[in-house]
């Protein structure tokens, strides 16, 4: 008798539950249900930064295709919306010095500008004419040294661009996709 009342709350509490509403973040989609095929072409490049252009659009681009729910296609011809999108500036400022006065942290701005544009009625869907992106990172040698050759300053500074590509991705589709 106690197992069925319990089991009877249970269930009443779980058909209660089902329209509450609630939704996993990163999965809801604003977008309309018809869009499937998104263009993502090259973004453009306004810095004196070389290559960032071409590892944040392969990101957004996975970061679409992670999502499951959309075909991604390089240009615009044929796709339902396009992401069309210019990295306007990047900034790098030191954060954080060593004892001997060195920079040894520095903060990273990416500022850019997005627009995602439904093809089919050339509208609009979402757009942000100066989406700011920030991280830090530390510049050291590795070895504890913070005297920095320029290769590894490089190397070090296209590896922090990685990471923080993969944010700026993940950030500007979830912005699209779920309308923030």
């Amino acid at each position: 008798m106690v197992q069925r009342v319990l089991l009877v709350l249970v269930l009443a509490a779980a058909l209660g539950s089902v329209g509450c509403g609630y939704a996993l973040a990163g999965r809801g989609s604003f977008l309309p249900t018809d869009i499937r095929v998104v263009g993502i072409p090259q973004l453009v490049n306004r810095t004196t930064y070389f290559d960032v252009e071409n590892i944040l659009t392969q990101k957004i681009r996975n970061e679409f295709i992670g999502r499951g729910k959309y075909r991604v296609v390089p240009e615009a011809t044929g796709a339902d919306a396009v992401l069309n999108a210019e990295i306007t500036s990047i900034t790098l400022s030191p954060v954080a010095f060593t004892a001997t006065q060195l920079a040894s942290r520095y903060q990273f701005v990416l500022t850019m500008k997005v627009d995602f544009v439904d093809t089919r009625v050339n509208k609009s869907l979402w757009a942000n004419d100066a989406y700011a992106f920030t991280g830090e990172y530390d510049l050291t040698s590795g070895t504890g040294d913070s005297t920095i050759n320029a290769a590894t300053f490089v190397d070090q500074q296209l590896a922090s661009f990685d990471r923080i590509a993969n944010d700026i991705a993940r950030t500007v589709v979830t912005a699209i996709v779920e309308a923030f």
